[in-house]
């Protein structure tokens, strides 16, 4: 990784970036809305769906600490998504007291769904920059990342 001191970035060259992000990941999960709104569903609640989704049997602890969101938060936003039968929380068989998030068969299908619309916006993405992009914007993304987070994105990665 470059060092930031040998070459340094306007204010502009970072206010870019800044806004590229912004208005990217607007664009990106826009039609991911829709369909979530559609539903009264949000943001928070999709979060819940992809990660689950990538790890499912996660317990609620590890899915806290992947969402960085308060038990509150998280615990209302479960609550509706097991509500409309969505998620599943099962009883872990070595520790009775965790309790392990499984998507139902509704809940997986709209999260393919979902993803459906994520996928398509980001391969166009991907496709217009050209494969050879691919790894720098995954370098900047994961450069945003602290240290101690990486390990998790990376065990994301390999799951």
């Amino acid at each position: 990784m470059a060092d930031p001191i040998s070459r340094p970035f306007s204010e502009s060259d970072i206010r870019r970036g800044i806004e590229l992000i912004y208005f990217g990941y607007s664009h990106l999960t826009r039609a991911a809305d829709e369909r979530l709104a559609a539903q009264g569903l949000g943001r928070a609640h999709h979060r819940v769906l992809y990660f689950v989704s990538r790890q499912p049997g996660l317990n609620v602890s590890e899915l806290l600490r992947l969402l960085n969101v308060t038990k509150q938060s998280l615990s209302r936003v479960l609550g509706e998504l097991t509500q409309r039968g969505l998620v599943e929380l099962r009883t872990s068989a070595q520790d009775r007291r965790q309790r392990l998030l499984f998507l139902t068969g509704e809940g997986a299908a709209l999260e393919t769904a979902l993803f459906g619309d994520l996928s398509s916006r980001l391969s166009a993405a991907y496709g217009e920059a050209g494969t050879e992009a691919v790894p720098g914007y995954w370098a900047v993304l994961t450069a945003l990342i602290t240290m101690e987070d990486r390990a998790m994105v990376r065990a994301l990665g390999d799951a």
